[in-house]
């Protein structure tokens, strides 16, 4: 199997403040890669650090074997990386369809874009309902969605989930989370999934990593991770 992204030995920082420690991991073409660990683990400074965005930052990047350790975050986005933040990003002010049209913004392919709003729309039908709505109206779930259908949008060749349960009823957590393994199977977009609701995680991952205090200290195959009652109780707190 290929891979899409290696991070090899990267470490982090916020001003003097070290917060990644030689971080290595690979996310597999068309796998879904679990990023686990308590708050203040290092996972958002990780995708941050993959984006160049907001740290400084030391050892390798690659990208389809290409290297973009040291290239800009506006790059980043237009080799295919699409980031879905914490806290969901969304622009408030503006429609659902216009927060999908930005999405697509970095697109030479204009003319399949069309296409791709009722690919999205077939996964989120309610987006489809609310589409002239504007997003700051939307309940939490469908802004999460919203968020996750913007990126989406630019056909990523890596998507970057931080946080997607955060704040949504477990209901919307499981239809959320059941949407991004259709996505995963249907479309083979690879997924690199910073959670700290492991069970979920863990469910529609092939692959996980552990992080502890900017480190990783565990990684193998999602399910015997999962099963692992020794592992659940030192790493992922039951």
């Amino acid at each position: 199997m290929s891979t899409v992204l290696e991070m090899r030995k990267v470490s982090a920082w916020y001003g003097a403040t070290q917060v990644l420690h030689e971080v290595s991991l690979a996310v597999g073409e068309g796998q879904i890669t679990a990023l686990l660990g308590a708050n203040g683990a290092g996972k958002t400074t990780t995708l941050r650090a993959i984006c160049n965005l907001m740290v400084r930052t030391t050892g390798s990047l690659a990208l389809l074997g290409d290297d973009i350790s040291n290239t800009v975050t506006e790059d980043i986005v237009r080799l295919g990386v699409a980031h879905v933040p914490d806290g969901r990003g969304t622009f408030k002010s503006l429609t659902v369809e216009e927060n999908l049209k930005l999405g697509a913004y970095a697109r030479a392919d204009r003319a399949t874009i069309g296409r791709d709003y009722e690919r999205v729309y077939g996964y989120f039908p309610r987006l489809a309902e609310r589409r002239r709505q504007q997003a700051g109206t939307l309940s939490g779930g469908e802004q999460q969605m919203l968020a996750i259908s913007r990126a989406l949008m630019l056909q990523p060749k890596l998507l970057l989930l931080d946080e997607p349960s955060f704040g949504l009823a477990p209901i919307v957590v499981r239809e959320i989370f059941n949407i991004l393994k259709s996505i995963n199977a249907n479309d083979g977009v690879s997924m690199l999934l910073v959670e700290q609701n492991a069970n979920m995680a863990l469910k529609i991952a092939h692959v996980a990593y552990l992080l502890e205090t900017g480190a990783v200290v565990m990684s193998g195959d999602a399910g015997a991770i999962a099963s692992d009652e020794a592992i659940r109780r030192s790493y992922l707190g039951h």
